[in-house]
């Protein structure tokens, strides 16, 4: 009878072990999903900088390399 509740209790201890694995796995994939559709859905409004050919790199400004809003 003793090989009867070890062998339970190796069947509960798999059990527990691989709903914690899922449980993280799950956990991290839906984290992901989240950051990934926050970073398809927003669309950040341009912000103040300094336009190629203005300003100089003395005064320590820089310019976007190359800016995606529209030229003024």
């Amino acid at each position: 009878m003793s090989n009867a509740g070890a062998a339970t209790g190796t069947f509960r201890t798999r059990v527990v072990v691989w709903t914690a694995v899922c449980a993280g796995l799950l956990l991290v994939l839906i984290a992901n999903s989240h950051l990934v559709y926050m970073a398809i859905i927003s669309q950040p409004e341009c912000v103040a900088h300094v336009r190629q050919g203005e300003g100089g790199t003395g005064d320590g400004k820089f310019s976007a390399a190359r800016s995606s809003c529209t030229p003024r």
